[in-house]
């Protein structure tokens, strides 16, 4: 099985596919990001589900790439007989989604393999193929493929197999769609065509980007990456298009990322506002809206891809998982969570709206106000926290600290926008909140603050502290934090999420390092003016993407190898707003000097 890091992401912003170095489609979803995948491999046998085109022969060279500025992938192979590229991507969907593999030869003449195997719902059903002029069909209940060939299929052992030899300059093209079983397949379009098209839809998109940071190349690639992660019916952007690939291998802490958290919300705004991408951002912000109307009492830390609030949880016991990580779960549970930090967010997700100058809805207000209210009765109570844990609710300092940052925005929403609402009690309110997180989330042993009242125990979350205005950075107890951090909670060079066997969380111990917190810290050591630290810090972040620029949730600095959902948005979105942050503190260090 590929190793984690070994795969690269093509995309149409309605689902997405992973294909490894060897040339295997693993991993898809159709006809969106969280249908039951068609190709699960990723988390199975290729018996489960992959597509795969490759030289027969042994390669001596395999390299990838981007096209600029692009989400069309190239894989060139390199044999003893020659040398071919093997092009994929998906098109923007007009109507039904396509796949376009195509392969060109670069020179000599290069026997090639091809194996197609199609497994609807997660690899359970073997569907109905039938032979057609120039293909095949596929049909299972309601999900219908339909695979386009240049070269002759044979069916072999439930599976589409094929040889053929591609020579120098000459090019063999495949084509893949999807659509309902009761209605008629796309009709075939010239694979030249949809690749131009295809590659003027990313460049023209690509140039709106006026990001000018000091690592452009990283900084372009985690954007285009967020994008093609973006649900473009609904404006949605999930954290990751995977479920399941393991915080530790042979672990269980397996979770189904492909869905949307309002705690994404503020770091994906600020992005993609400062980038340029305000289309995307004022998209990102009304599907915010959409999901947590309704009963405050019923809001969710996760929401589907459409808003949906219904995610109901459950493992796939036929499929053995990742290198043996079991299970495999699709949905997730935690929407059924109570995570008090997510009212923080999406207040601080609003006031980034309204400073830079996204027009509000009419309705965001009422529906913040309405939100704040609840937040007055409710913020006193122990609560599941950022991580989402599953095991005993607590008194989490992120959380108490984040229910500060709701009411301080909701304040300045009033003071610095004319908004209506009850300034003084939610004066008071704020100061109450901050007056019992620096009373009961600081031990003065430490000299830090911890993870939850009356604990000892660290957290990554409260690098958060400076950055969201809760405290200054030259703060004693911030610098406290920041250096117990750094002191306890490293681990090779990299943060922790936290200390796992410490069981507050419930599960057996032992993940990564959560990529996430180190690029908070990276964020930290600017404000506090450390600027070599936080350059090395980020470029050593720099090189744990792979070949083609992507980065997954968490990492194992042990065996030097990516771990968790991928790619992950959240360690994109850090890389863009690091690079900035760092880039702006540097220029400002060669002015002053």
């Amino acid at each position: 099985m590929a190793r984690i890091e070994d795969y690269a992401l093509i995309g149409d912003c309605h689902t997405a596919a992973l294909v490894s170095r060897e040339g295997s489609v693993d991993w898809l979803c159709l006809p969106r990001f969280d249908s039951p995948a068609c190709f699960v491999a990723l988390l199975g046998t290729p018996d489960d589900g992959r597509w795969l085109i490759r030289p027969i022969a042994e390669t001596r060279r395999i390299q990838r790439r981007y096209r600029d500025d692009t989400l069309v992938l190239e894989t060139e192979f390199e044999t003893e007989e020659g040398a071919v590229v093997v092009t994929d991507f998906m098109p923007p969907r007009a109507t039904h989604p396509r796949l376009i593999r195509s392969v060109t030869g670069l020179h000599g003449e290069v026997p090639m393999t091809f194996e197609f195997v199609i497994r609807p719902d997660y690899g359970s059903i073997i569907p109905w193929v039938r032979r057609l002029d120039g293909g095949i069909s596929a049909i299972a209940g309601p999900d219908a493929f339909h695979l386009r060939s240049d070269v002759e299929l044979t069916g072999k052992g439930f599976k589409t197999v094929a040889e053929f030899t591609v020579a120098a300059g000459k090019i063999v093209s495949f084509e893949l769609t999807w659509y309902p079983s009761h209605r008629k397949p796309l009709r075939r379009a010239a694979p030249e065509n949809l690749l131009a098209q295809t590659e003027t839809w990313w460049r023209r998109w690509s140039r709106r980007c006026r990001e000018r940071s000091q690592w452009p190349e990283a900084t372009i690639r985690s954007l285009i990456t967020l994008k093609a992660l973006t649900y473009a019916p609904t404006g949605g952007i999930l954290a990751a298009p995977t479920t399941s690939l393991p915080e530790q291998i042979g672990g269980n802490r397996n979770w189904d990322y492909r869905c949307c958290w309002p705690r994404d919300a503020t770091f994906t705004l600020y992005a993609l506002v400062e980038s340029g991408f305000v289309v995307e951002a004022r998209a990102w912000r009304d599907w915010l809206l959409r999901a947590i109307a309704g009963t405050p009492a019923q809001l969710q830390s996760v929401y589907g891809i459409a808003g949906e609030h219904r995610l109901t949880e459950m493992e796939l016991p036929w499929l053995p998982g990742y290198e043996n990580s079991a299970p495999v779960r699709i949905g997730n549970g935690a929407a059924d969570q109570l995570q008090l930090d997510v009212y923080g967010e999406i207040m601080s997700s609003m006031y980034v709206c309204r400073r830079r100058g996204i027009r509000p809805d009419e309705n965001s207000w009422r529906v913040q106000c309405v939100l704040l209210e609840h937040l007055e009765q409710t913020w006193t109570e122990p609560d599941n926290s950022i991580w989402e844990i599953r095991g005993e609710k607590q008194h989490f300092t992120y959380s108490k600290m984040m229910a500060w940052v709701a009411m301080d925005r909701a304040v300045k929403m009033i003071e610095q926008f004319d908004c209506q609402g009850p300034l003084d009690r939610w004066r008071k309110l704020r100061d109450a909140i901050h007056a019992e997180v620096c009373r009961r989330g600081f031990n003065a042993k430490r000299n830090s603050f911890v993870q939850h009242y009356d604990s000892t125990e660290l957290d990554a979350s409260l690098l958060m502290m400076a950055k969201v205005g809760f405290l200054p950075p030259e703060d004693p107890r911030v610098v406290g934090t920041i250096e117990a951090i750094q002191r306890d909670l490293m681990h090779r060079g990299f943060v922790l999420r936290y200390q796992t066997h410490s069981g507050v969380d419930g599960l057996p111990a032992g993940e990564g390092v959560f990529l996430l917190c180190s690029f908070w810290l990276v964020d930290n050591l600017v404000l506090l003016n450390r600027l070599d630290e936080a350059q090395q810090l980020f470029e050593r972040l720099l090189t744990l993407q792979n070949d083609v620029g992507l980065l997954s949730e968490e990492y194992d600095p042990r065996e030097k190898r990516l771990l968790g959902n991928f790619p992950q948005a959240f360690s994109h979105v850090a890389i863009v707003n690091s690079a900035r942050y760092l880039s702006h503190a540097l220029d400002l260090g060669k002015r002053s000097s």
